[in-house]
């Protein structure tokens, strides 16, 4: 039997690890491609909340869970720092190989020793495309036509590793981060139970190639980086709301109070046969042109109008463009900055 040790945090990991969990448990009925998940290696618990709980991650949630439902004895691990007593926490489950899914830790030689067959990482891009820990939003807001996922045995440089497997994925222009990882959650969960059966069964990972072609590497999101700014193509803004969906959501000011736009796409490419829809304007970018009960809300950008759909006042619920409207009778030419 193959023993595997799960690493990551957030709810698409824990996609992927549901996915894993199941395929293992069918796997025991064919002792040759056996394989377990023995640990999972997650986040700390995080405060929330007015009264501060302490929340697992997603990955230590769903852990919990199957164990429970499961009778299942996966040992859950949530360790701030990697160091030689979390080291010794890790050999004690005597694991074969480690497989990781946005962890979001550095990880150094001496935890790959303990490994025989080292670690794979699934990467959500087509590598050496878009290294490090964003790939997903840079593909959407670079508006991309093709992206994928990787799975690369894990190397001591970042998202450096030989590559085991990849699948492209043609773009639409409709995606949000939180759907297009979503997407390679699944298919990049059902490409690590075949690695894991292979493993397995012949005692070895599959044949890996180096990485091929110009690396490009992904900066780190700040919070700032969703402010709106409405000198900017719609199609550029339209990109980056679904690029920060959802975190960390886009934003303007309305009259001195934040607003958030968590819907909105480039009126050239939802009403491009309405005529009705103004495509572009001379107003000044910013401004709320008018309201379209059919489509949204019609806001001119420095080239092109954004219709908005769903907007959200600072500190109040999430509103559908029609429920928006009916608080907001005179937002019709604000200026949005």
């Amino acid at each position: 039997m193959l023993r595997v040790l799960y690493g990551g945090s957030p709810a698409a990991s824990a996609k992927s690890l549901e996915l894993i969990l199941k395929d293992s448990a069918m796997s025991a009925s064919l002792p040759e491609e056996h394989y377990k998940i023995v640990g999972v290696l997650t986040n700390p618990p995080a405060t929330q909340g007015r009264h501060s709980d302490l929340i697992p991650t997603e990955v230590g949630h769903y852990t919990q869970i199957w164990n429970e439902a499961r009778d299942d004895g996966i040992t859950i691990l949530t360790p701030e720092h990697i160091r030689e007593e979390e080291r010794a926490q890790i050999a004690d489950l005597h694991p074969d190989i480690f497989v990781c899914f946005a962890y979001g830790h550095i990880l150094g030689p001496k935890f790959f020793s303990l490994f025989k067959y080292g670690g794979i990482n699934l990467h959500p891009s087509i590598l050496p495309k878009y290294r490090g820990a964003t790939p997903v939003n840079q593909a959407i807001l670079n508006c991309d036509q093709t992206s994928g996922f990787s799975l690369q045995k894990m190397a001591l440089g970042i998202d450096e590793g030989d590559i085991l497997y990849q699948q492209e994925t043609t773009l639409t222009g409709t995606e949000t981060a939180q759907s297009l990882l979503n997407l390679y959650a699944l298919h990049g969960g059902i490409a690590i139970t075949n690695i894991l059966r292979y493993t397995a069964r012949n005692g070895e990972l599959p044949p890996s190639t180096p990485q091929r072609g110009e690396s490009s590497y992904c900066s780190i999101i700040k919070k700032e980086d969703g402010r709106i700014n409405w000198k900017d193509s719609a199609e550029k803004i339209d990109a980056q709301i679904r690029a920060y969906t959802p975190w960390p959501g886009c934003f303007t000011t309305a009259n001195g109070q934040q607003l958030r736009i968590l819907k909105g796409r480039d009126a050239e490419k939802i009403a491009y046969q309405d005529s009705s829809v103004p495509k572009n304007t001379s107003a000044v970018p910013g401004t709320v042109l008018e309201y379209n009960k059919q489509r949204g809300i019609l806001i001119q950008t420095g080239n092109g109008v954004l219709i908005a759909t769903e907007l959200q006042w600072q500190t109040k619920k999430a509103m559908d463009y029609k429920s928006f409207m009916n608080g907001a009778r005179n937002f019709i030419g604000t200026v949005l900055e």
